[in-house]
């Protein structure tokens, strides 16, 4: 089946088990075991059936509660198949924020993983009325607590050994939706956003096509699987090529470095701090070889150019960057694997994909190499989750296509490469100078005693509002610190405070959190 025959995004790796059915998909890092593409298809098949006995129907949504495991995969594409809706909920959110997610999606079913701290989120959301039926992967391990008025509660692994599997997947038109992300909250409550079939296909195809990904490559993930960076920058690109995935429940750069050699890993997913401590760990790096990896790509945010070639050196691999947002596309641009990969850049746009950037006060189209507002259109543009006045106040259209307003602020050079720079809400206006975040974090990382710099705006008594850098560093002053950035740069973008801290406060998804910093700073 070629890919413009699939309308279906739970079908994603049906060509693969057409052809080579019993060549391995998925392997559990933790734990070794290896699922193949039959044994992830039967898996899906079995799930479905599930599904359809507790009346789960096109278009329903199917809350889904899980760290990194096997079952994840096999609940979201038996999910997908059936043409309902699966629910990503990002299980580093509080209790009430996922209670919140899952009673704005609107979701009657809830199937999640039996680790503790995600089986206490999952079952507190299940108190909602709207929930009739929750389904823990192993009920064994949670007796304790099994008993809600109205709910019925049951173990995936039971009812998977009694299913009988329900092959192929409901008809779905490419605008129909396929999952239900939702973003990260950082500016307010979480917003439910539609990503359609069709554009999450085109989305994985260009994905692959761009990078030139085939059945020989390896992909490793530890960063959360409910989030954009390993999903779609990892696992449906291998499901579509007919490659394979290595999945960590976690990140431990001495547990990476040895499943990279172990695994024989060729392609590399990750943020910075993940590629930072890789670096950083020689005695893993002493022990085992990591040659194997052939490109490695960071997203999520900005890396420095000192990190991209420490990098290269211990892997003798090429690296890149990516961008994309949740209602993006997810993947916007991304960097060439071969040939011209500029450092501090985040690539150019994938093929289908249109940006430009504006003004953000006179909404008009600034020329290259202006920093402005970076506004995306493409085929994978989602849309809101019963947030009508969002859907009108971040989309528009122009030049008769419809745009996404990121909030990014970025500059595009003269041969397209894309610079992102920063958040709007994170600009600073210093005695009347825009000042950018993530250029000042780039200056101060050519320090060669900062190791990793957050930078974020305080009030000042006479330039309104200024710089504060927090910085994990080898022993180093203030004062050497403000002089670097004196010299180095404008003047009225130095920070004007230096706080050091042992690490970076991070979100669930390997960012850093800003609003955490802004606290440390304050």
């Amino acid at each position: 089946m070629n890919l413009t025959e699939i309308t279906n995004l739970g079908d994603l790796f049906q060509n693969s088990l057409n052809s080579e059915p019993t060549k391995i998909a998925l392997i559990d890092g933790e734990t070794g075991v290896k699922v193949s593409f039959q044994e992830l298809d039967k898996n899906i098949s079995k799930i479905r059936s599930i599904l359809s006995d507790e009346g789960i129907h096109k278009g329903d949504r199917v809350a889904l509660f899980f760290p990194n495991e096997l079952e994840f995969l096999y609940v979201l594409f038996a999910t997908i198949r059936s043409g309902a809706v699966p629910v990503l909920i990002n299980v580093e959110l509080s209790s009430e924020l996922c209670t919140y997610i899952v009673e704005d999606s609107g979701a009657s079913i809830i199937i999640s993983s039996s680790q503790k701290k995600v089986s206490d989120r999952a079952f507190e959301s299940a108190h909602l009325d709207q929930i009739k039926t929750l389904i823990f992967t192993d009920i064994q391990k949670i007796k304790s607590k099994v008993s809600i008025k109205n709910t019925d509660i049951y173990g995936l692994t039971e009812l998977m050994k009694k299913s009988k599997p329900i092959n192929g997947s409901v008809s779905v038109s490419p605008g129909d939706p396929a999952l239900q992300p939702y973003t990260s909250g950082s500016t307010g409550k979480p917003k439910g956003v539609i990503l359609s079939h069709g554009g999450s296909l085109w989305n994985v195809k260009t994905i692959c096509e761009f990078h030139k990904l085939n059945p020989l490559d390896r992909a490793i993930v530890s960063a959360p699987m409910y989030h954009s960076n390993a999903l779609n920058g990892a696992i449906k690109p291998m499901l579509l090529v007919g490659g394979s995935t290595v999945i960590l429940n976690g990140f431990n750069s001495s547990k990476m470095i040895e499943s990279i050699d172990n695994f024989k890993v060729t392609y590399l997913r990750g943020v910075p701090a993940m590629f930072k401590l890789i670096v950083e760990d020689k005695k893993s790096l002493s022990s085992h070889d990591i040659s194997s990896i052939k490109w490695a790509v960071s997203g999520s945010s900005s890396l420095p150019e000192s990190l991209i070639t420490s990098f290269e050196e211990i892997s003798g691999s090429s690296m890149g960057m990516a961008y994309g947002l949740t209602e993006g596309g997810p993947v916007v641009t991304l960097s060439p694997r071969y040939g011209d990969n500029r450092i501090g850049s985040s690539g150019i746009p994938l093929p289908g994909v249109d940006t430009i950037i504006i003004d953000p006060q006179t909404k008009k189209q600034l020329p290259a190499n202006s920093i402005g507002e970076l506004l995306v259109s493409s085929p994978g543009l989602g849309t809101y989750h019963n947030l009508p006045n969002q859907e009108k106040t971040s989309f528009e259209t122009l030049r008769g296509h419809r745009f996404l307003h990121t909030k990014d602020l970025a500059y595009i050079d003269l041969d397209g490469f894309h610079y992102i720079v920063g958040r709007i809400d994170d600009m600073m206006i210093v005695g009347g100078e825009n000042v950018y975040p993530a250029e000042v974090e780039s200056l101060l990382l050519k320090h060669t005693k900062i190791k990793d710099v957050c930078v974020v705006s305080l009030p000042h008594s006479i330039k309104g509002e200024a710089p504060v850098a927090l910085i994990v560093s080898d022993p180093v002053t203030e004062e050497e610190i403000k002089q670097f950035a004196l010299l180095n740069g404008p003047a009225y973008s130095h920070p004007r405070r230096i706080l050091s801290i042992p690490k970076m406060p991070l979100s669930g998804t390997g960012k850093i959190d800003r609003v955490k910093a802004r606290k440390i700073a304050l």
